[in-house]
């Protein structure tokens, strides 16, 4: 199990908002709400954008037919015209994609990403968004997972494509996944996060000595071995909690605590509350974005 495909898997769409537009030089969208991701790709013409978050403005990029410009919320951002190559008759065409990130594991992503990144586009992108355009425009049955579902493919497609790219600067633990050391350790765990892991049996995954494990797994993650393995299940304990009935003791087992009071005590120092707490709250919260959602 590659950690990075673990990210993305949690990374899903559901009851994602598009929005189709169509705009005349000389425009400007400023985009204000509070989405945790918005995807942005022209369908004609091109865009130009930005933030507007302190630190992180930077110099407007291009956005081009075929591109997917991701930005990473909450916004100011700022998508505009500055450009006199825009599509037939002067207007251009936009499709927005916007919806909030609420997995632990899925916030994890989000911490890697820059503010705002934009990919390029390839051949076979014309007929995708030829039919993403269609569904956006019209009503059939299944219309929304149809559109959650591309929303997806668009998204992971681009973030695997920028984690491969030479300005990327992803976190320590991606790039050691290369490692002929460690990447077989990570790879291990997030592989089987219920099993009783010792470093002695993370010895026997790298290969090495146990000193070399731990000085080489510091040096590369920024954390020793099992303080990143106790990180990683309290993130996947946080989503099991909200997203299933599982009772606390059988999310215990799933991340490899026998114990369901050293699972508990594990969990309140990384998250604050107990997971008994952690999931009336988080389910709470979950209700009333449901709720102000339902009456906008």
């Amino acid at each position: 199990m590659d950690p990075f495909d673990d990210l993305l898997r949690g990374v899903r769409a559901d009851g994602a908002g598009f929005r189709r537009t169509e705009l005349s030089p000389p425009w400007a969208l400023r985009f204000t709400d509070a989405a945790s991701l918005t995807l942005c790709v022209p369908l004609r013409g091109e865009g130009w954008i930005s933030s507007e978050r302190p630190g992180e403005g930077g110099e407007p990029r291009p956005v081009r037919v075929g591109d997917t410009a991701i930005v990473r919320g909450p916004g100011p951002y700022v998508l505009s015209d500055r450009s006199s190559s825009a599509g037939p008759a002067g207007r251009t065409v936009l499709l927005v994609g916007t919806y909030q990130v609420r997995s632990e594991v899925s916030r994890r992503l989000l911490a890697v990403l820059p503010p705002v990144l934009v990919m390029p586009g390839n051949d076979g992108c014309a007929s995708l968004l030829d039919f993403l355009d269609a569904q956006v425009a019209a009503c059939p049955p299944g219309q929304q997972v149809v559109l959650d579902r591309l929303l997806d493919w668009l998204l992971v497609c681009a973030l695997r494509e920028w984690s491969e790219q030479p300005e990327a600067v992803p976190p320590g633990w991606f790039r050691a996944l290369d490692d002929e050391v460690i990447g077989p350790v990570l790879r291990a765990m997030h592989a089987a996060p219920d099993r009783q892991w010792t470093l002695a049996a993370l010895v026997g995954e790298a290969g090495v000595s146990r000193t070399a494990l731990a000085g080489r797994f510091a040096k590369l993650v920024g954390k020793p071995p099992l303080t990143y393995l106790t990180d990683w299940r309290m993130a996947l304990a946080a989503d099991l909690l909200t997203g299933s009935t599982a009772t606390v003791a059988a999310v215990a087992r799933q991340v490899g605590y026998a114990d369901a009071f050293g699972f508990s005590a594990a969990f309140k120092r990384i998250h604050g509350v107990s997971p008994s707490e952690y999931r009336r709250t988080c389910r709470t919260d979950a209700d009333c974005v449901g709720a102000e959602c339902s009456q906008g």
